[in-house]
């Protein structure tokens, strides 16, 4: 679908370019550690509950960037939508992508 992003974005992925480009920014922490902070248009699907949202998330038809607190449950939930099928990258931490994209 959106595999030539993997080849524009290589290992060294330019996020803020993939999201000038249309993709979601999809934080997985809890809805209480979102309202906290976030990254501002980011959509919030707690870790647990991406495999039973893959469906809704593969309607987007866009490429999804993961964050999460520090980079871990952004990677878990990376690892299950790439086995869906959907063009994924970890973007770590929502803190460290948000200073990434300015």
């Amino acid at each position: 679908m959106f595999s030539f992003f993997k080849k524009l974005f290589g290992p060294g992925t330019d996020f803020k370019a993939l999201k000038e480009a249309g993709a979601i920014i999809l934080d997985v922490r809890s809805p209480q550690e979102f309202d906290r902070g976030n990254i501002k248009g980011s959509k919030n699907i707690p870790v647990n509950n991406i495999q039973r949202e893959i469906s809704n998330i593969k309607k987007w038809n866009k490429p999804v960037i993961t964050v999460c607190q520090s980079g871990a449950r952004s990677g878990m939930a990376k690892s299950v939508l790439k086995a869906a099928g959907i063009e994924v990258y970890n973007g770590g931490s929502w803190f460290g992508l948000q200073s990434k994209l300015r």
